[in-house]
């Protein structure tokens, strides 16, 4: 991952009041007079910024742009209720009705994909189109994969009911260790040191849980995967796995699992290829 990579120009951004929910940080580009709409979902400890920040002016050539921070990530929803996948969903949903958006190409990277999926599954009136980065139905292969995974939110669950001027330097030192095996440069590390917590630690235990397996093939709307084939995290199989439950073309990137940020010009251009293809099917 580039260590010289600094905070690059980024597209408008506004805080967004969701009625009964919270507010939320929404970054919008207009794109061209009547064009669909892209949402964009990031991943897992990112933000928007962090995950799209080489596609906000490609993607808009074409499309209405919209990204939104998930709950207890960079500059999203704070709050003390346990971090579900869900929710995260129902927020997109909420956003949606705020703007008045009415149909969207749902995009979701890592985690993202899970809140995508679950968009279309909970509503969708909304979601005319998914494309899928770095992400499964899936992300435990193995037994002792699902246990670490549970045991990260287990401790989140348990910070979540201790004031966070405890438990924030704990759960920023476990987090910190894990960034810094990433070789992480200046601003990509503040823009991580800008969630929540206790509610990325969940996160993670949703991670754990998360299994579509059974019902993913309903999906019945146009579907495009992008797959980065060196990822480490979300194996390359199990992205191809769903890509085909969902009858969904694989673009690949040359690139790990943070590909956005590894090779952020080489996946802007696949996600580039991956929008465009399920824009061409709606």
């Amino acid at each position: 991952m580039p260590d010289e990579l600094v905070a690059p120009p980024l597209p408008p951004g506004r805080k967004v009041v969701l009625p009964g929910r919270g507010t939320t940080f929404v970054r919008e580009l207009d794109g061209p007079p009547g064009a669909p709409v892209l949402l964009l979902l990031h991943g897992w400890t990112a933000t928007s910024d962090l995950t799209w920040f080489a596609s906000y002016e490609r993607l808009s050539h074409r499309f209405r742009v919209l990204s939104i921070d998930n709950r207890g990530h960079g500059r999203g929803i704070r709050g003390r209720e346990r971090f579900r996948v869900t929710d995260c969903a129902d927020d997109a949903a909420a956003v949606l009705e705020v703007l008045g958006v009415e149909k969207v190409v749902a995009c979701g990277y890592s985690l993202g994909g899970p809140m995508a999926t679950s968009l279309w599954r909970r509503h969708p009136r909304h979601v005319e189109g998914l494309v899928l980065c770095a992400t499964a139905a899936r992300f435990t292969g193995s037994p002792a994969r699902r246990r670490r995974l549970e045991a990260l939110g287990g401790i989140g669950d348990v910070a979540g009911f201790v004031p966070d001027r405890w438990m924030t330097p704990v759960t920023n030192r476990i987090l910190g260790n894990i960034n810094a095996r990433r070789g992480l440069g200046p601003w990509v590390s503040e823009e991580l040191l800008l969630g929540h917590g206790p509610s990325l630690l969940q996160a993670v235990g949703e991670l754990g849980r998360w299994d579509a397996r059974p019902w993913i093939g309903e999906v019945d709307v146009p579907a495009a995967a992008v797959v980065p084939i060196l990822d480490e995290l979300v194996p390359p199989a199990e992205q191809r796995w769903q890509a085909e439950a969902l009858h969904a073309p694989v673009y690949e990137v040359d690139g790990p699992h943070t590909a956005c940020l590894a090779t952020p010009e080489a996946f802007a251009l696949a996600l580039d290829a991956a929008c465009n293809d399920v824009a061409d099917r709606i």
